[in-house]
């Protein structure tokens, strides 16, 4: 049967803390009184013990040693120092200049592969003449087959490195029309 008072006084006796303690407890919500009104004193109790600071409360420890670093509390704080050391690791790799962002990252490659695909496209234009000279061939024809090897070759490579589906392509072929 659980052990049941309706008086802050008593309660705050029997968990072993002040009465203010108890009422700032139950003020932050750590703890709760029962519906009808009265502490279950064991039910406090784990409460408080589970939600103690380790460093401030001699509840934190449940009475003993090791036991306080496996409650929720202490967990929470190993939690929240993780995540501060991750954000100091993320904000030294800012300002030593090893993260990049992702859009600048991606719009600096599409610049170099548009570059790229505009050279060789122009490419057969620029030598087709000197070759054709080299064989004793027809200029523009020369031009005409050296221009479809790349357009081919364009395609293959666009297909490779942006395959259906991929970067949030639609399946639309043209959807920047």
């Amino acid at each position: 049967m659980p052990e049941l008072t309706p008086s802050n006084r008593e309660a705050a006796r029997r968990i072993g803390i002040s009465e203010t303690a108890l009422r700032k407890a139950e003020g932050s919500g750590r703890i709760a009184r029962e519906p009808d009104g009265r502490w279950d004193i064991d039910k406090t109790r784990r409460r408080l013990v589970q939600t103690a600071d380790p460093h401030r409360s001699p509840l934190a420890n449940g009475g003993g040693g090791a036991a306080g670093r496996d409650t929720p509390y202490a967990r929470l704080k190993v939690a929240q120092l993780a995540l501060k050391v991750e954000a100091q690791r993320l904000a030294l790799d800012e300002n030593k200049r090893r993260l990049l962002d992702v859009a600048e990252a991606n719009a600096t490659i599409d610049e170099i592969a548009g570059a790229m695909r505009d050279a060789l496209l122009n490419w057969p234009a620029r030598v087709s003449g000197l070759i054709a000279a080299e064989l004793g061939v027809d200029p523009h024809l020369l031009q005409t087959i050296l221009q479809q090897h790349v357009t081919d070759l364009l395609s293959e490579a666009a297909d490779r490195f942006d395959p259906p589906g991929l970067g949030g392509a639609s399946g639309d072929p043209n959807p920047h029309a």
